[in-house]
Formats: C-alpha cells, structure tokens, sequence
C-alpha cells in the first residue's frame, strides 16, 4: 500500500528538535517514503487557527530536510476571521514558503480564494473545522478548494464513505481525539481570535465546550486504515503512530 499518503502532524515539536528525529520518534512504523507533507507552525501570523501560537515548530534547518527529501510543508492557516489588510500584511510569509508540494489548509473562503489567485503552486486545503461531509458540501467547496479533509465522524460511517466522490479530493483521519465527539467546537472560533493578539495575551479568550456541554471522554481513537484504503481512499491525516486498527504502515 506504497501509494498512500500521509499527512503527518509536528504539533508540539520544539524547533530545536530536528524533524527527522521527531518523526522517527512519533511516527515510527509509517514509511517516511508515504508522507506527503507534514503540518506545524513556522514563524507566527494572524492567519494560524486550530491551535494557540507559542513557537515556531520548524526551522530553517527542518524545511531543507524537508524539501531535500520531498516532504512538502503544510501552513496550518485556519483562522476563521481574516480581513483583505491582514492577508495583505502576510503575503511575505506566504511568499517564503511558496513552492510545488507545500500547502496551505484554510476555513476563510476569501482567503482560500486570495491564496489561490496570488501563490498558484500552494495545494488549497479545507480543513476538517469546515464541517464538510455530504456530497453536496463536496461538490460546491471543490470549486474553491483542491482537497476536502472529511469529518473525524465519517471515519467509521462505511456506508457513507463508500458512496463520497472524487476520493482523489478527499483526505481522511486516521486518528482522532476530543474532536471527534465535541458537539460545538466553540475551541477554533476562539482560538481564531487568540492567534491575533501578541503573545501571551488572549488565553482568557479561550473556549472548551466541554464544561458546558457534557460528553464522553473517548480518549484516541484509532481507525481502520485497511478497510478506508478498500474503499478508496488514499489521503490520509496522522495526528500521532496508529496501528491498532490496520497494519501500521
């Protein structure tokens, strides 16, 4: 199963770790070979949503690697909020970074759309926040968007999975955490909104839906990469080692 690929997450990874190193240690049964590009943050901008900026996770030193060995870089630039002015004032980030094989996962439609008409050699991502799991959703975001991550939820709904098309557009989970069970996901908007202000400032700001709307605590969830891969599917995002349900690869 040498054709799947893998987007594999450098959350957390301090960039004084190379990232060799990290994803030896973090991902040591998948084949280096299968992973297409690896996630993170590089130097900090108003455009980052997903997760609060703290640091840098990759060097200058990790990006050659990565260009050396043809993993690309994905910019997680999730923000939810993003005025015409601010995208402006960070084209240089997106300019130092613009190449064939790096991508860029987005919610803003605008920017999306901005990002697509400026820098053509950026993949254009939807991220999984979008919520985008029917058909319908997939054909009318595939005019604005490149590849579709699909729900944590749909991993398991076969049936469901099955019948979604084109698969080539469609990147699938193999692992998931809180995620997948939240049913507000008040988190991003207010991450959103933490990632503009300066550093250290903003946690306040932070919102869990988890004291307010009550749910199981499922931990990880690994799923069955083998029977995704009979379906069809290719893309895959890897938030930590799986194995448990399929073969590790």
């Amino acid at each position: 199963m040498n054709n799947m690929a893998f987007s594999a997450s450098c959350r957390g990874k301090a960039a004084d770790i190379p990232v060799e190193d990290f994803l030896n240690l973090k991902f040591p049964l998948l084949d280096k070979g299968c992973i297409e590009t690896v996630f993170g943050f590089v130097e900090q901008t108003p455009l980052y949503g997903g997760r609060i900026f703290e640091a840098p996770e990759f060097s200058d030193a990790d990006i050659d690697y990565l260009y050396r060995h043809n993993t690309g870089l994905k910019l997680p630039l999730t923000n939810h909020f993003v005025s015409r002015e601010e995208y402006e004032s960070n084209q240089w980030l997106l300019d130092k970074y613009h190449r064939k094989g790096n991508s860029v996962v987005l919610v803003n439609d605008e920017l999306a759309t901005w990002i697509r008409a400026d820098f053509p050699d950026y993949e254009i991502e939807a991220s999984v926040i979008k919520n985008i799991g029917t058909q319908t959703l997939i054909d009318r975001y595939l005019d604005t968007y490149e590849i579709i991550v699909l729900p944590m939820t749909l991993c398991t709904e076969y049936s469901l999975l099955a019948e979604l098309h084109p698969k080539n557009k469609l990147r699938l989970f193999t692992n998931a955490g809180c995620a997948y069970n939240c049913p507000a996901r008040t988190c991003y908007k207010s991450i959103s909104k933490i990632n503009k202000l300066p550093a250290d400032e903003g946690f306040d700001l932070f919102n869990c839906s988890q004291q307010k709307l009550r749910r199981s605590r499922l931990g990880f969830m690994d799923f069955d990469i083998d029977r995704l891969y009979s379906l069809g599917y290719r893309k895959f995002k890897v938030l930590r080692q799986f194995g448990s349900k399929g073969s590790g690869y």
